[in-house]
Formats: structure tokens, C-alpha cells, sequence
């Protein structure tokens, strides 16, 4: 499909703009999508305020951010028309991680970990346009009561979801989901969804903590704002009086605030597994209280993105397992893209998941 496409096009940090650029050219393996709705991720604060490198050759621009998208199919290549798995009017999401599926790394199943991935909105062009592309091995077909909203959404929750199914939740099990951001709120449903007794989420910032609790915690604490209604001193004597001393059987850390990093020890019990998902930084440092943490016999476990989570994570929105709607806090157009960016980072009119509508 020839043509020329609106684009915010990332060039430096703090320098993005608004431009009319040429429309994608699909690959023989490849979809054009017409985006429909695509989130803002930290990530995409990351690499506007130059906090983060983008995994581009030189690690800059210029580039299309934007990789939690959904779109209605516009143009098939000749592999997947061929075999009949796509034709245009399909509504899909992407997974942005596009893996190879033939190094050795993914001939075992770990496609989240490929030796050759590239990332839409991260190596290669994404989704802030009017139309992105895909390979077609990395298309999810949207359920017919999903909205592009919504589907938008799959993209953090299937990496919430593996980060859940690591934690291998057992039926009654005292769980806690420390940071409350989007994707934090969202695994606490899924926590409880998975059979958990007591789900408690532990955060900072009140409002978020209200969406958790109305979404299926039982218990919201705040760690650090004394005039909070949710504020505790203490944490660790909290869940000990919650569990009669035995401490949380699982731990989930959905956030990559290093402060945070040895409190999962301190409130986990015996064999208990501690999850860690969010993000830190290169030279961060998990401290492991290392003959408690072996006499308990603990597990520690890392989640990374997404791997073959995707169906469950759209059937989860299709069946109400989740409310996604409730973690959709606000909406812009493409070309408000900038102070979007900025409303979400100074945190202005308490956001949790914000999209850009094309």
C-alpha cells in the first residue's frame, strides 16, 4: 500500500514531532495494519526524556514509538494470504516482540528471550501512526467482544500474566503485589482470579491503591504517605498479623524501584516464591538475605516479557476475567502524543493506562 501516513517520529530525546511520512512497505511475511489504539508506555517516557537507549542499531532515532497496539488489517503479504490465516478487516493486536522462530533459544519455547528479536516502537517502527506494520506470526485476532481499546491492553497484560503463571499460585495462597501501576493492578486481579485467599497490594500513591481494592484486593497499604487512609508503619508486622506469623506464601514485585528490593524477603514465608517483573536499572542489585532466605527454602524467580501468553491474555479480557476498562484512564489524539507524554509523567489527573487514538 503506496501512500503517505501522519507519524510522530522520534528523533532525540525531547525532540519528537508531528510529520506526514511515507506508509510502511510490508515484507512477503508481513501485515499493515491501520492502528486503532496504541498505549503509552513507561518505556515511551523512557526514551522521549533520553532515560533510556532505543535498541536501534546506534541506540537513536529516528523512529516511530509505540508498541501496544491494535489495528484493523489493511494489506496481507504473499505467506499468510497463501495460507489463508489473514485477509484485510481482520481486527488484531501485535505482539511488538517479534521473534525470529528459528534460533536455537526459540526451537525451545523461549521466544522471549530470541537471539534475533526485533521490537516494533523500540528497533523498528512502531505503532504512534496511522498505520504500523507486523510480521504476521506475532497477530492475535481480536475476540469479537474485545474492543481495539482493549486490545491495546493485551500487550501489558500478557507479561502480567507470565508474571503470574511464574508465581504458581496454589489455591488459598496469601499473596502480595507490590506497585500498583497499570500492570501491577492488572496482576492482582489476575492473582486473585488464580485462586489466591488473600491478595494484598502494597503501593504509595492512594488513588491507585483505590483501584486495586475495588478490582479484587483485599487489603491495600500505603508505604510511604502518612496521611494516607491506607498508610502503615510497618509492613512486615502487617502481614504477619494478617497470616498469624507465617508470612506470604507468594510475592510479586511490579516495580523496579530499587528501595523496594529487599522487602519482598522480609514478608515472604517458608517456601514462598518471589517474582520479580519490573524493570531496574543496569546497575541495580537485588539483596538476598541469603541464610534465611535458604533455611525458608524460597524461590526467587525473574519474569521477562511475554511468551506464548498472548491467547490467554485476550480470552481473559473476553471473559471478564479481567476489567480491563477500569485500568483505561484517559485518551489522545496522535498529534497530542508530546503533552500526553508529560501529563503522564508528572502523574496530572492521577493516569493509569493512557492510549492514543490515530
Amino acid at each position: 500500500m503506496k501512500g503517505k501516513m501522519k507519524a510522530m517520529v522520534f528523533y532525540e530525546p525531547l525532540n519528537m514531532k508531528y510529520e506526514e511520512i511515507d506508509i510502511q512497505q510490508i515484507g512477503p511475511d508481513e501485515l499493515l495494519l491501520k492502528v486503532k489504539a496504541c498505549g503509552i508506555c513507561g518505556s515511551d517516557i523512557a526514551y522521549y526524556w533520553g532515560l533510556s537507549p532505543l535498541e536501534t542499531k546506534d541506540g537513536k532515532g529516528p523512529l516511530v514509538l509505540g508498541h501496544e497496539f491494535s489495528g484493523e488489517i489493511v494489506e496481507v503479504g504473499d505467506i499468510p494470504r497463501s495460507l489463508g490465516l489473514f485477509k484485510p478487516g481482520d481486527r488484531v493486536t501485535v505482539d511488538p516482540v517479534q521473534y525470529c522462530n528459528a534460533c536455537e533459544v526459540c526451537k525451545k519455547g523461549q521466544v522471549n528471550l530470541c537471539e534475533n528479536k526485533s521490537v516494533s516502537g523500540v528497533s523498528t517502527d512502531g505503532a504512534f501512526a496511522e498505520y504500523a506494520k507486523s510480521k504476521y506470526t506475532s497477530v492475535h485476532r481480536l475476540p469479537e467482544n474485545v474492543t481495539y481499546e482493549q486490545g491495546a491492553f493485551s500487550e501489558p497484560l500478557a507479561d502480567a500474566m507470565y508474571a503470574v503463571q511464574n508465581m504458581e499460585i496454589g489455591l488459598g495462597d496469601f499473596c502480595v503485589v507490590i506497585g500498583p501501576g497499570p500492570i501491577g493492578l492488572a496482576e492482582a486481579q489476575l492473582v486473585k482470579s488464580s485462586g489466591a485467599g488473600t491478595v494484598v497490594v502494597l503501593g504509595t500513591r492512594d488513588y491507585r491503591l483505590d483501584v486495586a481494592r475495588k478490582n479484587g484486593a483485599d487489603y491495600v497499604f500505603n508505604l510511604q504517605d502518612k496521611k494516607s487512609k491506607h498508610y502503615v508503619s510497618d509492613i512486615k508486622k502487617k502481614i504477619t498479623e494478617l497470616t498469624a506469623g507465617k508470612m506470604a506464601d507468594r510475592v510479586l514485585i511490579a516495580t523496579g524501584n530499587p528501595d523496594i528490593m529487599g522487602l519482598p524477603f522480609e514478608i515472604s514465608g517458608r517456601r514462598s516464591v518471589i517474582v520479580f517483573f519490573g524493570l531496574p536499572g543496569a546497575n541495580d542489585m537485588v539483596p538476598v538475605p541469603a541464610l534465611q532466605t535458604t533455611f525458608w527454602d524460597k524461590r526467587i524467580k525473574f519474569s521477562w516479557l511475554a511468551p506464548l501468553t498472548w491467547p490467554r491474555s485476550l480470552q481473559a479480557i473476553a471473559t471478564k476475567l479481567i476489567d480491563v476498562d477500569a485500568l483505561i484512564t484517559h485518551k489522545y489524539k496522535l498529534e497530542e502524543l508530546i503533552p500526553a507524554l508529560e501529563k503522564v509523567k508528572k502523574r496530572e489527573g492521577e493516569p493509569l493506562k493512557a492510549l492514543v487514538i490515530p
